[in-house]
């Protein structure tokens, strides 16, 4: 008898993606999930692993839009306690126990943060019962939530534990714990993870039209765009999980949605971590919503806003007023002020929230909706980054209530993503793995928090070919042998995949990747096979990206910034 394999190879490389459009196009699925952003990566999986034929397609790369632009924390919401939406708190902190601990402990890591106080006892007791009530709800998951619980400090042992605030910006503070993740490396393990179960995904394919049967939805038309062939996908159900687009997917079925959409853009700052000194992040009130610093490696992550935006919604841009609004809320506690020339990267997301009858984004659910639109076609909104788990859960939940037969609950609370199994024992042994290689230790914890256990396929490409273990130029954090394996195992298909997505280059070096372009476009070029016109051309369209959003930042308002991001083209049109 021949062979079977229960599960597929962990590769999502360009053999990977083309042998899984063929299948997408040949054999009727159970399950196709529409967006390949953390929800739908996330729905695939939970698909494919109850036994059910998958596939996904996502119309740019994984996580492209809100996916990778989020504050990269996994965290309960503690301004949601004050909403008294303790559902939403706890379902958030038992997720995020979940991750820390079981799902992806290579990849979500805790972090610290510091809410400082300015009023005596009232504010304390307020905000410190807050504080318990989140600590309590950590446990309600059933298993320990994987961080300290919060602790009271004077305005002495704040001030020893972040040193750069100014002295008058507070009588003492609370500390409490939440978690945070590089957010577009998660979902790409994501959809890495569901195809390893046998899920046929592939990137750069748009969905441009529904087909039906009478009223039932029973496939897309699809269109590659790489190659520019058209195709039609067959399938059971459909689960459309494009987050702000979603009341654009659903305009091609010809039906109006049962609920809107509106999207909110926040942006972020990354500054150099030596701007200012902490062992902490800060958690600061505003006056529409709450501002956080977070320790980000060699750099701090500063955000949020929270303003409508109804405009492009692929290449959100940030504003000069958005920009001078998050420096003026940080700099209320710092005793030297940040300035824009502190400011090394700046990166603009929307979050699709609910729409409903409040005027303020801010004041919009956070909470999920899954209907059956139509039939055949499931759609999944709102929601936060924490709870994809869950959303996903609910969505398949919805689908698989139509098919014929007894299909398995959700089991995707003990699936690990690749790399997370044994990675504790890889940490462990960390120094002795560093000195089998002949490279510093740092390099490799570097590579164990963002590959776990797979760091061996890493340091195979480097055994082959030393040089692969460079950093790449004006980018230090990252080696050759990273943008390698990006193109190879990780369905990186152009440039700007690997230095804004699969790496962080675009945002947390001061040149956004203009020195490590050239460099990374030949790597890239060496796996996907690029003559020199086309490594020219990668390179060209990244530096046309990088001048742009740095023009667009420079704007007063979101209009001016659109049209100045919007004059660099991308290097794979989607209109």
């Amino acid at each position: 008898m021949p062979k079977t394999n229960v599960s597929h190879s962990t590769k999502i490389g360009p053999e990977e993606r083309t042998a899984a459009i063929e299948t997408l196009k040949e054999k009727e699925l159970d399950i196709l999930v529409v967006g390949g952003g953390i929800v739908g990566t996330g729905a695939a999986l939970d698909a494919v692993t109850r036994g059910l034929r998958t596939g996904m397609v996502e119309a740019r790369d994984w996580a492209s839009g809100t996916s990778s632009r989020s504050s990269k924390l996994v965290h309960g919401g503690i301004r949601y306690l004050e909403q008294l939406d303790f559902r939403l708190v706890r379902e958030a902190l038992t997720e995020r126990g979940l991750l820390l601990q079981r799902i992806a402990p290579h990849l979500v890591k805790p972090v610290r943060f510091l809410y400082p106080l300015n009023k005596r006892i009232i504010e304390r007791a307020y905000i410190g019962a807050g504080m318990l009530l989140y600590d309590i709800f950590s446990y309600s998951g059933g298993r320990p939530p994987g961080v300290p619980h919060h602790r009271h400090l004077s305005k002495k042992q704040v001030q020893a534990l972040m040193p750069s605030l100014a002295k008058d910006a507070l009588i003492g503070g609370i500390t409490y714990y939440d978690a945070q993740v590089d957010d577009a490396r998660y979902v790409s393990s994501l959809a890495r993870t569901a195809a390893s179960y046998g899920a046929h995904v592939a990137s750069r394919v748009k969905v441009e039209g529904f087909i039906k049967v009478g009223e039932r939805v029973v496939g897309v038309h699809a269109h590659d765009l790489e190659t520019g062939e058209t195709f039609e996908i067959r399938a059971k159900q459909v689960v459309n999980a494009t987050g702000v687009w979603t009341d654009e997917t659903q305009a091609m079925v010809g039906e109006r949605g049962q609920f809107k959409v509106r999207a909110s853009k926040g942006i972020h700052l990354v500054v150099p971590r030596d701007r200012f000194q902490g062992k902490s992040g800060l958690l600061l009130r505003t006056e529409k919503s709450v501002l956080f610093v977070i320790p980000w490696g060699r750099h701090w992550l500063i955000g949020t806003t929270d303003t409508d935006w109804k405009l492009d919604k692929a290449h959100p841009a940030a504003t000069a007023a958005d920009i001078d609004y998050v420096l003026e809320h940080v700099n209320k506690v710092l005793a030297v002020p940040l300035t824009r020339e502190d400011v090394e990267g700046v990166y603009a997301g929307l979050r699709p929230l609910l729409a409903g009858e409040s005027d303020q984004t801010s004041k919009l659910s956070r909470e999920h909706l899954v209907a059956h639109s139509v039939p055949g076609l499931v759609v999944i909104a709102g929601g936060k980054w924490t709870t994809y788990r869950i959303m996903a859960k609910d969505a398949i939940d919805a689908a698989v209530s139509a098919l014929d037969g007894r299909i398995s609950p959700s089991v995707t609370q003990d699936i690990a993503l690749l790399g997370a199994e044994g990675y504790q024992a890889a940490w462990n042994k960390r120094q002795k793995i560093a000195r089998r290689f002949g490279v510093h230790t740092v390099r490799i914890e570097h590579l164990l928090n963002r590959y776990g256990t797979l760091t061996d396929e890493l340091l195979d490409l480097i055994h082959e070919d030393p040089s692969l273990a460079e950093p790449l130029p004006g980018a230090d954090d990252y080696i050759g042998a990273e943008v390698v394996y990006a193109a190879s195992h990780e369905s990186a298909l152009h440039l700007d995949d690997v230095l804004a997505r699969r790496t962080r280059i675009s945002i947390e070096a001061w040149d956004r990747g203009v020195s490590a372009a050239p460099v990374a476009a030949k790597l890239m070029g060496g796996v996907l096979g690029w003559d020199d016109d086309t490594i020219e051309r990668e390179v060209a369209f990244y530096l046309e990206r990088v001048a742009a959003e740095r023009a667009s930042q420079l704007q007063p308002d979101d209009e001016s910034a659109e049209r100045i991001r919007l004059e660099a083209p991308d290097i794979v049109p989607t209109d």
